[in-house]
């Protein structure tokens, strides 16, 4: 598995409650481009609308070398592919616990297919951002502190 982009904004933002692999529909000249690292999930979130799933506000930017009459528009919707079933259970509960569907990363598998990983989410309050902020300073200083304790021995 080949990562290519990592959605750190909702690993901060988002209590993620459950994930799993969706392909996604993309036209040649974009695979090209996330092939190259051109890919931006930031602000990007999943809708379903008649029972398929879409992506929206996932960048992918032109190549240089891409044919000037045919360049897909950079933020246009993703059709998402998944099975129904799974489709289904996640709009209940997104439509009766107040979730979010967010996508995490987006990557290469074995079989050289763009995957990219979706999530359940739930968003968090800001002293739980905080309370996520002391934790992983409260860990970098026993990184540092062990590693000046292991070079002094």
């Amino acid at each position: 598995m080949k990562e290519v982009v990592r959605n750190k904004k909702a690993y901060f933002d988002y209590e993620i409650l459950e994930s799993l692999e969706a392909g996604i529909v993309l036209a040649g000249s974009e695979v090209k481009a996330i092939r190259m690292g051109r890919v931006n999930l930031k602000d990007n979130f999943v809708r379903i609308v008649r029972g398929e799933a879409f992506l929206f506000g996932m960048h992918v930017a032109h190549l240089a070398n891409t044919n000037t009459y045919y360049r897909p528009d950079e933020r246009r919707s993703r059709k998402l592919l998944l099975h129904k079933k799974q489709l289904r259970k996640w709009f209940n509960q997104v439509g009766q616990q107040r979730l979010s569907i967010v996508a995490l990363k987006l990557y290469f598998n074995q079989k050289n297919r763009v995957k990219l990983q979706i999530a359940l989410v739930k968003g968090k309050k800001l002293y739980d951002k905080r309370e996520d902020m002391k934790k992983k300073a409260l860990e970098i200083d026993a990184k540092m502190a062990f590693k000046n304790h292991a070079k002094g021995s």
